[in-house]
């Protein structure tokens, strides 16, 4: 049985992985961070009771800023995978905590990679990379398109990448950066723009709230499905040797067009509802991300199956779903 080590498992990405993972017949470590609340929702269908014999997921406590836990965790797991996803990833909000924002996503790979050397074994290691790296380079962008960052969130995320070739060049580790473009799900947190408009789709229909304040309209982004994404994830980590791959659906659409579906899904006039706040604009913005994922393609065998539309319906019929659910109304 596959021992594999998520950082990030209680986010989107890291309950869609572990889900994959666990169907494999993977043993899955999470690592937490301590909380006095607890922020496992999103993998709470997948709990299973520590005291049961035979158990395949086990979260322990760590985080990316303590590298004593950190090298702990490795030692006691002895993971035959590592998948690195924790980071703080808002991008708008990395303006407002950079230094933050580059000790978890940018030197919290190094004291990973750290722990990894150190310990003598070699687990095949996944990063988290974000096509938000590409900053202003023009689209489409593939794997020899060059890096332009536009916000800490993603100049953070670029460290990690180089830190992690180097790794891979200096001692041999099988470490891989997989350089996701933007993948979306139902459990997306509310904060990001796609959750944020399909949640406000169904709150407006449902005479909840009235108003959706949003920045840039024209911005476009290539998005995908999340679930499908790990799945290449786990492809990378299967190959004879490390490479990097961007992973995306090929396909941009701008943020207007996303609320067209979105509120259209709901038969909802979204010009009616939206207002613009200059506080969600970036101090730089990035304009356009589109993603070539022909190296996927050849490869790995990889190709999302869920398309745009799709995903935000889908977003959409769930997030409607659960705000019926909560107030005891029929869907």
């Amino acid at each position: 049985m596959k021992r594999a080590l998520i950082t990030g498992i209680t986010g989107q990405d890291g309950s869609y992985l572990a889900e994959l993972l666990l169907g494999k017949g993977y043993e899955v470590f999470g690592l937490v961070r301590r909380s006095s609340s607890l922020n496992t929702a999103r993998i709470d269908h997948l709990y299973q009771d520590p005291h049961e014999p035979q158990i395949r997921l086990h979260l322990l406590f760590g985080d990316l800023t303590d590298e004593a836990a950190l090298a702990r965790v490795v030692r006691e797991v002895r993971p035959d995978e590592i998948y690195n996803l924790g980071a703080q990833s808002h991008v708008r909000v990395s303006f407002d905590v950079p230094e933050y924002t580059g000790d978890v996503a940018a030197l919290g790979t190094v004291r990973l990679l750290e722990a990894v050397r150190e310990s003598g074994l070699r687990p095949r290691i996944y990063q988290s990379s974000s096509s938000e790296m590409f900053g202003s380079s023009p689209p489409p962008q593939s794997e020899s398109t060059p890096f332009r960052p536009r916000s800490p969130y993603a100049a953070a995320k670029l460290y990690a990448h180089w830190v992690v070739v180097n790794y891979r060049e200096s001692y041999g580790l099988f470490a891989v950066n997989g350089i996701l473009f933007n993948h979306e799900s139902p459990r997306r947190g509310p904060t990001f723009v796609t959750r944020k408009i399909t949640r406000a789709a169904a709150r407006i229909k449902l005479g909840l709230q009235d108003k959706l304040f949003l920045g840039n309209l024209e911005a476009r982004r290539d998005w995908g499905f999340a679930g499908d994404f790990v799945e290449a994830m786990w492809l990378m980590l299967q190959q004879a040797q490390p490479e990097d791959f961007v992973i995306a659906t090929g396909q941009d659409h701008s943020v207007r067009e996303l609320l067209d579906v979105a509120f259209g899904r709901l038969e909802l006039d979204w010009r009616k509802h939206v207002e613009i706040d200059a506080r969600y604009f970036r101090p730089t913005e990035v304009e356009a991300l589109c993603g070539d994922a022909t190296q996927a393609r050849q490869r790995l065998g990889w190709a999302p199956r869920v398309g745009f539309e799709a995903l935000v319906e889908m977003m959409v019929d769930a997030d409607y779903a659960a705000e019926c659910g909560q107030r005891n109304l029929v869907v």
